[in-house]
């Protein structure tokens, strides 16, 4: 079953489900000559495997990813092979799947998942894993973002990291370097806070009960001038983007939300000169175009919807019923989401720069 397409120039269509035997995609709209190095895609991936800590689920999963087409069969010096223009093929295979785990949910609703609203528009839905819902389609996301990064080239930098998790959060006056990223198994850069929210899933885990939060992105290097105006703005883009991720509540820009609360002295950004601005409570986006400045953008994600606790739903007939959900799931997404969340970004930032050189050409 294939999705629609993300995208304007980069259209991106996945297909799979979480219980095929693989999941894959085509990213179209690569522009030819473009030099990809498959082992920066399989990096990206590795990134957002399972079983890397105890924080995510048990699953095996070796996600190895095999180009099928649009790369020119040639590899430099660098490992680099260069894109064709043609559509980028792309699959992985689903090699430690246990279907048997579900087998007790064929009629039943699960709270909080897309069970129920999948079946009330298709009639029809594929109990083992979610589906189209699960969050194994996000692997596609992965190798396509790591295609759109090396469009963008090094000048370009995204950065993600976890914020918040379980309301234990960054201390709003700490200082911490986000590269210090990897230091941490939840991918918070602050290594007390990480500490924190460590035992606190440990102490939920114990309780069979899981934990949402938030993920902070950076991205550097974006010039003046990127974005359109009206209905095709950078932050609307990037929004359309990072809430199509499973689990994903809610997005602020800049001060977001905190800023509602200022009054307009507090919260405008003086210029200093046409490269520096004194504040960057915009999140580097003004009318729907960036200023230059650093992109900053916060993403909320629930708590897993998989609890090991008895919970009360439905099934199909309507009857009300008690279920344990069994196998095996991450106690947060967040750590397993970074990665997903820079891929969106990067796709969404590829895209843009592409319209630029469009422009340029006009």
């Amino acid at each position: 079953m294939a999705s629609n397409s993300f995208g304007e120039i980069l259209r991106l269509t996945t297909f799979g489900e979480s219980h095929n035997s693989a999941m894959g995609g085509v990213l179209d709209g690569v522009p030819a000559g473009i030099l990809i190095n498959t082992l920066l895609i399989q990096n990206e991936v590795d990134r957002r495997r399972p079983g890397q800590s105890e924080f995510t689920t048990s699953r095996s999963e070796l996600d190895k990813v095999k180009i099928l087409s649009g790369l020119h069969p040639e590899v430099d010096d660098l490992g680099c092979q260069k894109s064709l223009g043609s559509p980028i093929g792309f699959i992985v295979e689903n090699m430690d799947k246990k279907s048997s785990d579900y087998s007790s949910l064929n009629d039943v609703f699960r709270p909080s998942h897309a069970d129920f609203t999948y079946q009330t528009k298709y009639g029809i839905r594929d109990h083992r894993g979610g589906g189209r819902s699960s969050a194994r389609e996000t692997i596609c996301r992965v190798i396509a973002g790591a295609i759109a990064k090396q469009i963008l080239g090094d000048e370009i930098n995204i950065k993600a990291y976890v914020e918040r998790i379980a309301g234990i959060g960054i201390p709003k006056n700490a200082i911490y370097e986000i590269s210090n990223v990897n230091q941490s198994p939840l991918l918070c850069p602050h290594i007390e806070t990480s500490k924190s929210m460590e035992k606190k899933l440990r102490d939920l885990s114990i309780k069979g009960d899981t934990a949402g939060g938030v993920i902070a992105c950076q991205i550097q290097g974006v010039p003046a001038g990127w974005g359109e105006p009206v209905f095709n703005k950078m932050n609307a883009r990037l929004a359309f983007g990072i809430m199509g991720i499973n689990a994903t509540k809610g997005i602020e820009f800049g001060s977001g939300f905190l800023g509602a609360e200022h009054t307009g002295s507090q919260e405008n950004d003086s210029f200093e000169s046409k490269e520096k601005t004194r504040s960057n409570n915009s999140g580097g986006i003004q009318g729907g175009i960036s200023n230059g400045q650093n992109i900053f953008f916060r993403t909320a994600f629930k708590p897993v919807s998989s609890i090991k606790m008895k919970q009360k739903t439905i099934n199909e007939n309507g009857d009300s019923i008690n279920i344990n959900i069994e196998g095996r799931h991450d106690p947060v997404v967040l750590p397993r989401a970074v990665p997903i969340i820079e891929a969106m970004a990067s796709l969404v930032l590829a895209d843009f720069y592409l319209y630029q050189q469009i422009q340029s050409i006009k």
